[in-house]
């Protein structure tokens, strides 16, 4: 008896434990989260790594248990995947093996609707609180996520499940036909056996009735002339009694038969040529053209099983063509030689089209075949090319008495069903497609994920980053190159017209600049509208302002402001 398994790593029913498995997939969740994560990690702050763990580890037990709680495990992974992100190939597998063993639609429907709702209104209310940004950047992260690792896998896990379900009845189907099948083909066996030990019957019957009749009359006989033998021929009448009551008894089991449709009752002539040629002459009446061929001897001699054989094969042959292929002409070929019997009944198409087969129950043609096995031969029945059947029947001339213990459509006879040989094969080929499958699929999935993801952090504001912290004394020296370089050039500008340096210095360094003042006479008197009309002398007209910063060592020591002469090529009417 095979009890389901209570393993929390299988379905209900499943057989095995699943231990394997459950790591596996742990295993690879752990590595798909933490390459999730790598990719998540531009949406924002992550969480802390102490909250990393425990959402991580509360993802991947919920996913070695989908299968046996794939309810509880899909709501669990929804609510964690509105903080964890990285947990959406995780949720993706739950959804799809919740979706794939719910059968009921409405419960399927509540619980992928719950889940994605869950995702979106814990991303709204924690975003903030996790470092995913605002609720509306919330909103939109949990609406991504719901509906690729959730929503996506949930409806093709729904289509995978409502296909191997169809698969699943398909095969319940066809092995109740096949087992209604067989059932048919043993009781129209039976049937027919029922009928030959029938047939046995009224002809064991009939001599038995001859030898108590003549016994009887033999008594008589003896009652006057010899009584010392009128008692033996008593004892003979009343064995002969006994036989037949004992024959009743045991062929009484068989039950009821239905009447026999044949020309007539089993007699000595049944299976002749005689016979046959009657069956052709009531086929001709009947409006289908009969054409009989005798080769051989007649059947007069042969055992009474052999003869009946014959008249039921050309009697069903017959009457299949009168049931499915009327007005076609049929040939009937009878070849007896020494230890054989060949009967051959062919058939055309009907005049009406091609030839109805295909619509009988077939029973005729299984009792047919089982009573031909019985005697040691075989029976062939068959469409022909140009469209009608042909019923080939080899029958031995003596029966061989071992022939019917076990004939080739005996179900007691029949091996028992062994694995084809390929199906261990086609198996394990199967499962590695559905393994390729579901990995191009959780592909395919996180790649969507991804381009979704990346949608929204490009949509999502930036913040504002602070820009270098301008030159102080008493800054390092890679601080201050961040903020700006050297130039050579206007070290020269600088040669001969900055002040003295400390002694302590060690090295300056001129910053770029612009020129401040040497500009276009329009511009200065942009600038003059503007109210300035007392410059500083360093800015005056035609003077560039230059910066210096000195060190000691690596530290900023130093920071002086100081003018040089610039010579102007601007023309006349532009001169200040």
């Amino acid at each position: 008896m095979i009890t389901s398994s209570r393993s929390p790593f299988t379905a209900s029913g499943e057989q095995g434990r699943g231990l394997w498995r459950a790591l596996a997939e742990v295993l690879g969740g752990g590595l798909l989260m933490l390459l999730t994560q790598q990719l998540v990690h531009g949406l924002g702050d992550p969480p802390p790594d102490l909250a990393l763990l425990p959402l991580g580890a509360v993802t991947l037990a919920l996913l070695a248990v989908r299968r046996r709680f794939p309810v509880v495990s899909l709501l669990g992974l929804a609510v964690v995947l509105g903080l964890l992100p990285a947990a959406g190939l995780p949720a993706a597998a739950a959804a799809y093996t919740a979706a794939r063993q719910l059968t009921a639609p409405r419960r399927r429907t509540a619980v992928l609707s719950g889940s994605a709702a869950a995702t979106v209104l814990v991303s709204v209310a924690l975003a903030p609180s996790v470092g995913l940004g605002g609720h509306s950047l919330g909103f939109a992260l949990g609406t991504v996520l719901a509906a690729t690792t959730l929503v996506v896998p949930g409806l093709v896990g729904t289509s995978r499940g409502q296909q191997e379900r169809l698969l699943r009845a398909l095969r319940e189907r066809a092995a109740a036909a096949e087992t209604a099948r067989r059932l048919a083909e043993s009781e129209s066996r039976m049937h027919e056996r029922s009928r030959i030990a029938a047939e046995m019957h009224d002809l064991v019957g009939h001599r038995l009735s001859l030898i108590s009749l003549h016994t009887g009359g033999l008594e008589m006989a003896l009652e006057k002339e010899s009584p010392e033998l009128r008692d033996e021929a008593a004892l003979v009448r009343r064995a002969t009694g006994d036989a037949m009551r004992e024959l009743r008894e045991v062929l009484g089991v068989l039950g009821p038969l239905g009447q026999d449709t044949g020309t007539g009752a089993l007699t000595d002539t049944t299976g002749t040529r005689s016979d046959i040629e009657a069956l052709a002459e009531e086929s001709r009446r009947g409006g289908v053209p009969v054409e009989l061929a005798w080769d051989g001897p007649d059947l007069d001699d042969r055992p009474a099983q052999v003869r009946r054989a014959v008249h039921r094969v050309v009697r069903e042959a017959l009457t299949n063509v009168h049931r499915y292929a009327a007005g076609a002409r049929v040939t009937v070929a009878v070849t007896h030689t020494g230890d054989r019997v060949d009967v051959r009944v062919r058939n055309g198409a009907p005049p009406g089209g091609p030839a109805a087969t295909g619509l009988g129950s077939g029973r005729g043609l299984v009792g047919l075949r089982e009573r031909v096995t019985l005697l040691g031969g075989t029976l062939e029945a068959e469409p022909t090319p140009a469209g009608g059947f042909a019923v080939t029947a080899h029958i031995p001339a003596q029966p061989d008495p071992g022939a019917g213990a076990a004939g080739p459509g005996d179900p007691a006879a029949a091996s028992p069903s062994e694995p084809e040989p390929g199906r261990a094969a086609a198996r394990v080929q199967r499962r590695v497609a559905d393994a390729l499958t579901g990995f191009l699929g959780l592909a395919g999935m996180g790649v969507l994920a991804a381009l979704g993801l990346l949608l929204v952090s490009e949509a999502a504001p930036q913040p504002d980053r602070p820009g270098p912290e301008k030159p102080r004394v008493g800054m390092a020296r890679e601080k201050v190159l961040e903020y700006t370089l050297p130039d050579d050039g206007v070290r020269a500008a600088a040669t001969g017209h900055e002040p003295p340096r400390s002694k302590s210095v060690t090295s300056c360094m001129y910053p770029p600049t612009e020129m401040d003042d040497f500009r276009p006479r329009s511009a200065r008197r942009d600038r003059a509208d503007t109210g300035s009309a007392a410059r500083p002398p360093e800015d005056r007209p035609g003077r560039l302002t230059l910066t210096r910063y000195c060190f000691r060592g690596q530290v900023l020591a130093t920071i002086d402001r100081f003018t040089v002469p610039v010579v102007s090529n601007a023309p006349p009417w532009e001169s200040p």
